[in-house]
């Protein structure tokens, strides 16, 4: 397993690299503090570019799969302007056990919530303007059409499955089970519904923290891991949510209607009214929709940490395994769940 603290893994790391930038040197690659469960990122601050390697799959996939999916994440977003643009991609090999990436370094910090909010919904909004393209050409990404609201469901259900582990609560057990089955019939009453959900390429994992604001005040999106064909509104809520503003140790924000409602204003001006019209009658179901997800992803990461290697706690800094252990808790005890069932009206 590649270790970005090791100096003999730095060594041949760059090795690598040279094949691209042959006059690179060890003291080039700077490794960057951790940020997430992920990925390890390098600098090359004299080149402006950042390696992305994989420690694990979020979705399970095999390596050369999951890099391959990535790699194409970057390829289709970066016709938005707000996301790093791909350079290289390394193979799977006896180091980097599931590849590596090299991609744009991003000038930046974490946005300052809610004065920011703007830019995040502007960001969003480029992204959600890519031009969609026609199904049989959407692989390898995944696609939720026809039915967004279904393939969302799917993944909870995949989730939903950490629900019987001894630390769930009986009380977190059955809300969340409660949530469940109102996501599956919402799911059936999209097949029919007058308004379809529509379909554009999305980020998913838009928590706040996967942003950095330039000096130009230009909010970018940093994480393709998990872009894919599905419902916009997925990527709002999760840009909005406690459970997003809570997580990043550089955001730590909570907003409050007003907040909110400037962010959907601020987005709708962005792709414009046509667009804003289809999207409108699916923002509120899916805020619901996304904190379900966001908190069985809580549950489910506390399981792994503890269960799978890849996930093992012992691989993260201790500082982050303590935010990311204290957040969980947070997100998955029972006063936050009924505090966020009675904003979502739920």
């Amino acid at each position: 397993m590649f270790d970005p603290t090791s100096a003999d893994h730095r060594a041949a790391l760059v090795d690598r690299l040279r094949r691209r930038w042959p006059d690179i040197a060890v003291a080039d690659l700077v490794p960057l503090p951790m940020k997430g469960v992920a990925h390890d990122h390098l600098a090359l601050p004299g080149l402006g570019l950042v390696v992305r390697v994989p420690r694990l799959s979020q979705w399970s996939m095999p390596a050369e799969a999951a890099l391959v999916y990535q790699s194409e994440g970057f390829r289709r977003a970066a016709p938005s302007g707000v996301t790093p643009h791909l350079h290289m991609v390394l193979p799977p090999d006896e180091l980097l056990l599931r590849g590596a990436l090299v991609v744009d370094f991003v000038a930046g910090r974490a946005p300052r919530l809610p004065d920011e909010l703007l830019a995040l919904a502007q960001a969003l909004a480029a992204i959600h303007r890519v031009p969609t393209i026609p199904p049989r050409r959407r692989p390898p990404l995944a696609d939720h059409a026809p039915n967004p609201i279904a393939a969302t469901v799917s993944l909870l259900d995949n989730h939903a499955r950490f629900l019987a582990e001894d630390g769930v609560l009986p009380g977190v057990r059955q809300a969340l089970t409660e949530q469940l089955a109102w996501a599956h019939a919402l799911a059936r009453t999209a097949e029919t519904a007058a308004v379809s959900a529509p379909i554009t390429l999305v980020a998913t994992d838009t928590h706040p923290g996967n942003f950095l604001v330039g000096s130009d005040g230009i909010a970018r999106f940093v994480d393709l891991e998990k872009v894919l064909y599905g419902l916009p509104a997925i990527d709002l809520a999760h840009a909005t949510l406690y459970t997003s503003t809570q997580w990043d140790r550089e955001v730590m924000a909570t907003l409050d209607a007003g907040d909110l409602a400037r962010f959907h204003q601020a987005y709708a001006e962005a792709v414009g009214p046509a667009a804003w019209g289809r999207l409108e009658p699916w923002v509120v179901p899916a805020r619901r929709l996304t904190w379900l997800r966001t908190t069985l992803w809580a549950i489910r990461w506390r399981a792994l940490a503890a269960s799978d290697p890849d996930w093992s706690s012992d691989r993260i800094e201790p500082a982050l395994i303590a935010h990311i252990q204290a957040r969980v808790a947070d997100f998955t005890a029972p006063a936050t769940i009924e505090r966020m069932r009675a904003e979502l009206a739920c």
